[in-house]
């Protein structure tokens, strides 16, 4: 049981995180199927910085990891900006400029990493290859039952975005550029008349979600895959956006979720071992996110309320 906890707080810490950027940018009004790609091209970026450094610092420095992490924001950010201008500026199909990001993304990513190691090792493949975040056990405070889990073997970016959920929490719901993100959603009309920016909050709200979808996409890339690959795009940006819908666009209830999908991931995978099966049947066994996915879609889908004005560009003509 210890091992299932573990695990699926490693899986859905950095899925949570991505969900919350979906939160952010859905909020404001501009739809965001682009999870996906933003979280493939901010690991690319990171991956990328990573690589570059460890010849210099050494793989198994955990400073690497840090900037990792930053470039990641970063490059999340960057190309959240390919998503912003077409949804905002150009009031594109927010639908379909999501899927053509994810592909792009993919194609982009796939062909620059394999043209960086050509640069870098001379060596022709799609993939940096990064090894395993270390894993951190807090001594005391891991012996407490139950709640001791969530300080065992624990990877540090779990801490990390703990804290940056807490503060997305609280820019969200504490702040007025907060209140103004959720009107832009709600009412844009009402934001235009009162002397608010829509197109300009909407636009850093999609950057924002660019730059959290980022941190899950290094995460996942130095625990689950312990590397960059064409394997990062494998649907965890959609999970996120499942997870945000049943969270009903709240990131509390949203968090709820993400644990709940991945304690499903971790137990269906822990399932597939104590049951003496070859490993290959454990990808049958983690598809069970997905397909509690489509099982909650049936029961909820009728209850969610996405934010009134998501999905429409704004034009400040109409009123």
């Amino acid at each position: 049981m210890d091992t299932v906890f573990i695990d699926g707080l490693a899986f859905a810490a950095p899925l949570f995180i991505m969900a919350i950027g979906g939160i952010y940018s859905e909020k404001s009004g501009v739809t965001n199927l682009a999870v996906e790609g933003f979280q493939g091209f901010g690991a690319f970026i990171g991956s990328l910085i990573a690589v570059i450094l460890m010849p210099q610092m050494g793989s198994d420095n955990q400073m690497v990891i840090v900037v990792a992490m930053l470039a990641s924001m970063i490059g999340g950010a960057v190309y959240s900006l390919l998503h912003a201008f077409l949804c905002v500026r150009f009031r594109a199909n927010q639908v379909i400029s999501g899927v053509v990001v994810n592909i792009l993304a993919a194609a982009l990513t796939t062909f620059f990493t394999s043209v960086a190691n050509q640069v870098l090792t001379g060596a022709a493949s799609n993939k940096f290859v990064l090894g395993v975040s270390d894993q951190v056990t807090v001594p005391v405070l891991s012996q407490i039952p139950v709640l001791g889990w969530f300080f065992t073997d624990m990877y540090p970016y779990e801490w990390f975005i703990a804290i940056v959920a807490v503060a997305a929490w609280y820019l969200m719901y504490k702040t007025s550029f907060g209140m103004r993100l959720r009107a832009c959603g709600e009412n844009p009309q009402a934001v235009d008349a009162t002397g608010g920016d829509v197109n300009k909050t909407r636009f850093i709200a999609v950057v924002i979600s660019g730059a959290l979808c980022g941190i899950g996409g290094i995460c996942y890339a130095y625990s689950i895959s312990a590397n960059f690959s064409p394997s990062i795009y494998m649907g965890f940006g959609y999970l996120a956006i499942a997870a945000m819908i049943f969270g009903n666009w709240n990131i509390p209830s949203t968090a709820v979720v993400c644990l709940v999908f991945g304690l499903a991931r971790s137990g269906g995978y822990q399932l597939c071992l104590s049951m003496g099966l070859s490993s290959n049947y454990s990808d049958l066994f983690l598809m069970l996110p997905y397909v509690l996915t489509m099982i909650l879609l049936v029961f909820f889908s009728g209850k969610n309320h996405p934010p009134k004005a998501a999905g429409m560009p704004y034009d400040a003509g109409e009123r």
